[in-house]
């Protein structure tokens, strides 16, 4: 029997503590527009998640107002950007320090360059190059920002 086919992510959905505070950062970090129509409220009309857009993504991020999960989720890493270039790469961490937000330094990866930011919620994001090196093991290694 051959599996149903998958069409692809609908959305990406990330829990925080604070939605206007998440809204603002992801606002600030990546560009990201928040879609009010899309906006999800209790049957008693109580706010709860925005939808939001970010250029290039390719799919909608759900921020969900969940303050106990998104504090379970501090240290994650749940999703990686792909960004084309190193020189790409660089541009993001300029742009990540011009705006103040907490980031990683860029690391050498196994097979491209590799870096990470830190949402409010303290989950990490990551953005990897698609353009590559050759596979090297002298990659970089950092427990905060790369993991164990």
């Amino acid at each position: 029997m051959s599996l149903p086919s998958i069409a692809g992510i609908h959305h990406l959905k990330f829990n925080v503590s604070n939605l206007d505070r998440s809204l603002d950062f992801y606002a600030t970090a990546l560009g990201a527009r928040r879609l009010p129509e899309l906006d999800h409220r209790h049957p008693d009309g109580e706010l709860f998640a925005y939808i939001l857009e970010i250029e290039n993504l390719g799919t909608y991020l759900e921020l969900r107002a969940s303050p106990e999960r998104a504090a379970r989720e501090a240290g994650l890493d749940p999703v990686t950007f792909s960004v084309r270039t190193h020189s790409d790469l660089l541009a993001w961490h300029d742009h990540l320090e011009a705006k103040g937000i907490h980031h990683s330094p860029v690391f050498t990866g196994v097979l491209g360059w590799v870096m990470a930011a830190e949402d409010p919620d303290g989950r990490h994001l990551r953005f990897y190059t698609l353009e590559t090196h050759p596979i090297t093991r002298d990659f970089s290694t950092d427990p905060y920002w790369l993991g164990d």
